[in-house]
């Protein structure tokens, strides 16, 4: 099943050359796959266009079958697609950390009490639990990128999408995450600058370079 179909994406910034021309490619059901590139190469710029973020000057976005034009189209797109920021201090604005991972759920329309079913229990499978009721803005870095994970698996994503997940994370955490991610069973989009990571979670690959992308 073809879950993301993205065809001749082009995009500039205003004032700036072309980042990417004529940009394809597939996702489906099951895969892991890894975009590879220099920095400055546009590849969090891609992950941007795929979720609706930002807007292509042409070419075509397509998730789960339908295309993805306007942002009601990507809003309904999101409930299927979980994308984790470069930076865990962009997705967490809640008091708590239980409060951050019952957000997405309730926004879903779960009850309160769904809601913290769902907290307990995404932190458990994650082995998060002691970090429940802790005030997120003082975990680690690499507490908050696995807080970050949490809050985006409590959405039950068929598509999880990764921008360099790794940054800030000392080798206990690292381990943690590699472990976690090995264990889903959700189609992976990854972008990564870490070859021994990609080899262990998505190791077949994209490159993008000089605006175009390839599959190796």
């Amino acid at each position: 099943m073809l879950l993301l179909d993205l065809n001749n994406i082009h995009f500039a910034y205003p004032g700036l050359d072309p980042v990417l021309e004529g940009v394809s490619m597939q996702l489906n059901a099951g895969e892991r796959l890894s975009i590879v590139g220099p920095n400055g190469a546009g590849k969090s710029t891609l992950l941007k266009i795929i979720m609706g973020l930002i807007a292509p000057a042409s070419g075509t976005v397509a998730a789960f079958g339908k295309p993805c034009s306007s942002e009601a189209d990507f809003h309904e797109m999101r409930r299927r697609v979980g994308f984790v920021f470069q930076d865990a201090d962009d997705q967490l604005f809640c008091p708590t950390v239980a409060e951050d991972v019952a957000f997405g759920p309730l926004n879903l329309g779960k009850s309160k009490q769904e809601a913290l079913a769902i907290v307990d229990a995404v932190l458990s499978r994650l082995g998060l639990m002691h970090l429940r009721d802790r005030v997120t803005h003082k975990l680690s870095g690499g507490e908050k990128r696995l807080v970050t994970l949490a809050t985006v698996l409590a959405m039950e994503p068929d598509v999880l999408i990764l921008d360099e997940p790794t940054n800030a994370l000392d080798p206990s955490n690292y381990a943690r995450l590699t472990e976690i991610l090995k264990g889903l069973d959700q189609a992976i989009l990854l972008v990564s600058h870490d070859p021994e990571f990609r080899a262990q979670v998505a190791p077949k690959e994209y490159h993008l370079k000089d605006r175009e992308l390839v599959r190796v």
